[in-house]
Order: structure tokens, then sequence, then C-alpha cells
């Protein structure tokens, strides 16, 4: 495969890899924070509403777990495409 082929399919599946994550977390934030937060308010969690638990925190905790599945992918990604920085450090 050219050199060039090999960049193009990486940055493909790197796109595609942010668009699922960022799509699940606006659904988690915007969805479950801003528009289904009545229909979850009716789950109790610690006394407060489902709702306002994602938006006031559950929101950011979908974030940083997404933060260490996109470092995980990018990982197996960079071992495929052969672009691992370990591999070029020594």
């Amino acid at each position: 495969m050219p050199h060039k082929q090999k960049y193009i399919k990486y940055w493909r599946k790197n796109l595609q890899y942010l668009a699922i994550l960022l799509s699940i977390w606006f659904v988690v934030s915007y969805g479950f924070g801003i528009l289904l937060v009545e229909q979850l308010d009716q789950i109790r969690i610690g006394g407060f509403g489902l709702g306002f638990w994602f938006a006031q925190q559950g929101s950011i905790y979908v974030f940083v777990i997404l933060i260490f599945v996109y470092v995980w992918l990018m990982n197996r990604l960079d071992r495929k495409h052969e672009l691992d920085e370990r591999e070029h450090d020594e």
C-alpha cells in the first residue's frame, strides 16, 4: 500500500472514532441532562433525580471514560498502522 494511502486510512479511522465518541458524549450530556431530564428525574439516586445527576456529574464522568477509550483505541490503531511511538523512541 502506498505511504499516503496508509495515512489516509489512519486519519479516516481516527475521525470515525472521534465522531462516535463525541456522539456518545453529546447524547449523555445534552440528551440525558437536558432533553430527557424530566423522564430521568423519576429515577432517584441519593435523593436526586437521575436527569439532574447526568446534568451535574454524569456527563463529566462519561467524558473522562471516553478519553480513556479514545487512548486505548488510538494505541490499537497506531500499532495496526505501524505508527506506535514507543517503537520509534529507541
